[in-house]
């Protein structure tokens, strides 16, 4: 028998987390890029071969990302250098012309099998890497998630495949044509949910070979790798305060991993000395930040905290009536994704709001009826959404909803006090990447959307809004009241 052993280092959604933090109840610092790029360094120093992948986002999370529209996130990874990425759904975030920009910039592959030029129906990244290593060829490509499809949505030009399915078709395509008798591995780097792994590895067909799917996108923590299908399943939650590691038997003969370890490694003090020079390549970039965006922009009474999505939140409510006074509707649907942080304040310099808003979408106003309102507030609701994955929103004072999680069905909804009729007419207002996946996210197709008025942007700058009225509200303070109740 013919074996070799190989270490497989892998992180995910790593959203621009550059810098050590306080543990929740320790004085100690965790995480950062330096002490990780250190334990990194420590083991391909101390194993003969070690591959480190990235399953997608690495961009946004951070100012200094935002700042830089991703260059610096790109070339902090190439002082990492990974082995192979594959994109995630913030990959996309600054477009798909700077994404190819980007592309050009890493020295390292990026791999993806289901995004398409519609046209001609040719991929747009490269779609699998072999990575030939102790003599054994290791073949990896990769999927993205539905969300970056919809950011798509604005590029008529682009395709993709979009369910896990069709997804699974990618994937058996690359196998098919380039797992021949030599390859010894077979890796997928998925970014489209732990949830979605599990399910998509159940399609796969295991004469393509498949032997591991590294995944990112749902933030998932394990405390082993799953196994469905004779797949290996794994993720590595979220940011940099951990990393996953494999240790794995791989024979020759069989082309198979006949034994493996898995741990979740915390990137905590004493896992590894921190890489001193990429500290200094980071303050390099920080202070450029810094200097820019240290000016205190505002000050809440308190702490405003926005702990998850799927729920009303104090920051959230404080920010959807910032947005109310400017867009003249009855309901404004903020996405609880746009805020990046759990909690803001009490002084919120301009650098804070930032990194808590950093998406400069549009806002769009609709006419609809009550009657689609109420189906639309049953979709968002809908206990399927509240998942960790779904599309959820804050909503601006005035509106009340009640949710019967027993039934899954919404019980009543209120605007401005009043009970929503059904054949009234009510505004609406949504961010431009909401607007674009109204039927998704809202149940109400682009043909129904603007059946009684015609679409009005309302501000081409939602983040500038948010900018300007927090600006001109010192001491503000928010709390939870009810505008979204689950019984």
């Amino acid at each position: 028998m013919n074996t070799k052993k190989f270490t497989i280092l892998h992180s995910n959604d790593m959203h621009g987390d550059f810098f050590s933090e306080m543990a929740t109840g320790s004085d100690q610092l965790t995480g950062g890029l330096a002490l990780l790029s250190g334990y990194i360094n420590k083991v391909r120093a101390e194993e003969e071969n070690v591959i480190y992948v990235i399953a997608g986002d690495m961009l946004q999370g951070s100012l200094i990302d935002t700042e830089f529209k991703g260059i610096s996130t790109i070339e902090i990874m190439n002082y990492l250098s990974p082995d192979v990425v594959a994109l995630g759904n913030h990959e996309l975030d600054y477009g798909l012309p700077h994404l190819l920009f980007l592309e050009k910039m890493a020295t390292f592959p990026l791999v993806n099998a289901n995004l398409y030029i519609r046209r001609n129906s040719r991929r747009i990244m490269q779609s699998h890497l072999v990575l030939q290593k102790a003599g054994f060829d290791i073949l990896f490509t990769g999927i993205l998630t539905e969300k970056a499809m919809d950011a798509l949505k604005l590029d008529s030009l682009i395709g993709s495949f979009v369910d896990v399915g069709e997804a699974s078709e990618a994937v058996g395509r690359i196998c098919n044509t380039y797992r021949d008798d030599d390859i010894d591995l077979t890796i997928l780097l998925t970014h489209i949910g732990f949830d979605s792994d599990v399910e998509l590895a159940r399609l796969l067909d295991p004469a393509w070979g498949v032997d591991m799917i590294i995944g990112g996108h749902s933030h998932t923590r394990l405390d082993a790798p799953a196994r469905e299908n004779g797949v290996l399943i794994a993720q590595a939650g979220v940011g940099t305060d951990q990393i996953g590691r494999f240790d794995i038997v791989v024979d020759d003969d069989t082309n198979s991993i006949v034994d493996y370890t898995w741990q979740l490694v915390p990137i905590e003090p004493g896992v590894a000395e921190p890489d001193q020079k990429l500290i200094e390549y980071i303050d390099s970039y920080k202070q450029v930040v810094d200097a820019k965006y240290n000016s205190l922009l505002t000050r809440f009474t308190r702490t405003l905290t926005h702990p998850k999505r799927e729920v009303e939140t104090e920051l959230g409510n404080a920010l959807a009536d910032r947005l109310a006074l400017s867009v003249s509707s009855d309901v404004v649907f903020l996405g609880s994704g746009s805020i990046r942080v759990q909690e803001l304040g009490p002084a919120v310099t301009l650098g804070n709001f930032i990194s808590c808003f950093p998406y400069d979408d549009s806002m769009v106003r609709y006419t609809v009826t009550g009657e689609q309102l109420e189906g639309t507030f049953a979709h968002v609701m809908r206990n399927e959404n509240r998942d960790g994955e779904g599309e959820c929103y804050q909503f601006n004072a005035g509106v009340r909803a009640v949710f019967d999680t027993g039934s899954n069905s919404l019980v009543s909804l209120e605007i401005g006090g009043e009970p929503v009729d059904a054949k009234r007419e009510y505004t609406i207002c949504l961010q431009g990447y909401h607007a674009k996946n109204s039927e998704q996210y809202l149940a109400i197709s682009a043909n129904d959307i603007e059946k009684l008025a015609p679409a009005k942007v309302v501000t081409t700058s939602a983040q500038q809004v948010l900018q300007e009225r927090l600006a001109d509200t010192q001491n503000l303070d928010s709390r939870v009241e009810g505008r979204l109740e689950y019984r």
